[in-house]
């Protein structure tokens, strides 16, 4: 069996790969040792290593798109989400708080210092404290206070954390990057379009009871156009490190496979993952 520091990167909801990825490893006798996480890496990681992904899962796969829109509450300051809601929620299916300290892996969330523009990595403390301050998307949630620091996102300055796990003493470094280059010319998931139809009347039709500027409930609006261009950012800031850094195995996702929100297609999602660390490893022979 060989030992893994598994890196997972930010990249909204196509993040739900990382648990595709993580269920082949596990089937295919590879042992976890280490996590490194930013964003929706952070929380994926975060849950696994709590031994909680299997609830989190299932309750991703019963929630309603309109349930999972209820718990962003748009009462946030310095963004529209203040995360509370969504982070009850995240505590009611952990069970509990847990300390990172007590977890049976290694485990680091990266994030942001927006005022000291630097990194912030956090392997202390609560594990959920943890995974909001790394989730702290730019003008989406609010940002988060930890220890006199105002955390964003860690996406912002390193959405593939691979320096986390230098000094681990495992067999494997694998690297989730959720930003890589778009793929055009086939289908990513199955039945995309009809799915995106589906959803985005959803949310036209809740954003349309909440009083919220044009501009941001518009698809060419302000928070629509942030948002790409985050992504656009943590995609070249992503080929970089892993060019200055390369792991021993790097898992390409492409930042097409889904739309940052896409939760209710956390089947395909998980899926996909699964069959490119299966497609990926077959072709390495490791």
């Amino acid at each position: 069996m060989k030992s893994v520091s598994l890196v997972l990167g930010s990249g909204g909801a196509r993040g739900l790969a990382h648990i595709g990825v993580i269920k082949w490893l596990e089937e295919n006798d590879y042992k976890i040792e280490s996590i490194s996480g930013c964003s929706m890496g952070a929380l994926v990681g975060g849950f696994y290593a709590a031994g909680k992904l299997d609830e989190y899962v299932k309750w991703l796969k019963d929630v309603d798109v309109l349930d999972m829109l209820k718990l962003l509450d748009f009462k946030g300051s310095g963004g529209l989400v203040s995360g509370e809601t969504l982070m009850a929620k995240m505590q009611d299916i952990m069970g509990e708080d847990i300390l990172i300290e007590d977890l049976d892996l290694k485990f680091t969330a990266v994030t942001t210092d927006i005022d000291e523009e630097k990194e912030i990595w956090i392997n202390r403390g609560s594990l959920l404290n943890a995974i909001r301050a790394s989730i702290s998307i730019p003008l989406f949630f609010t940002p988060h206070r930890y220890k006199g620091m105002l955390l964003v996102d860690g996406g912002v300055l390193n959405p593939v954390p691979i320096a986390p796990t230098f000094h681990d003493n495992t067999d494997l470094t694998i690297a989730v990057n959720l930003g890589a280059d778009a793929v055009y010319g086939e289908k990513l998931l199955q039945n995309r379009d009809e799915e995106n139809s589906s959803f985005s009347s959803k949310i036209t039709k809740y954003l349309s009871k909440i009083t919220l500027p044009d501009s941001i409930k518009n698809e060419d609006g302000m928070y629509v156009i942030a948002n790409k261009s985050f992504e656009t950012m943590q995609g070249t800031i992503a080929r970089m490190k892993l060019a200055t850094y390369p792991p021993d195995v790097e898992i390409d996702v492409p930042r097409n496979l889904c739309g940052t929100f896409d939760f209710n297609k956390a089947d395909k999602i998980i899926a996909y993952g699964y069959n490119l660390c299966n497609e990926i490893f077959q072709k390495s022979g490791d």
